[in-house]
């Protein structure tokens, strides 16, 4: 499965101002990311029409903080952030990140 990862500005602005989508914030180095990142590759390989991408918080630092500013939502790593229309409508982070917690918060986002 290949992964879309956001590396400027302008992916980063289509992300925020999509109908909805699922952004994962993503750490290279960190092992608890490591596993939620896992889980994230887990749900989406059930549901591949799902609008998402990642994001590397140490390699693109100015666009995760860009993030927190824009949402309002304090950063932490490992992140899953849903977007409808430019807000977070759910969030998680470190362990709970599940396939089931996003399988659970992408269902909430379509049904209503």
């Amino acid at each position: 499965m290949d992964l879309s990862q956001i590396a400027d500005d302008e992916e980063l602005e289509r992300a925020l101002t999509a109908p909805v989508f699922l952004l994962f914030k993503h750490s290279l180095i960190c092992p608890i990311s490591a596993t939620a990142f896992n889980e994230y590759r887990h749900f989406l390989a059930g549901e591949p029409d799902v609008a998402t991408a990642w994001l590397d918080v140490r390699g693109q630092r100015p666009l995760s903080q860009a993030v927190e500013a824009r949402t309002g939502v304090r950063h932490e790593s490992p992140q899953a952030l849903l977007l409808a229309n430019g807000e977070v409508v759910w969030n998680a982070s470190h362990s709970a990140i599940t396939r089931d917690s996003l399988a659970s918060a992408w269902a909430g986002s379509s049904s209503g």
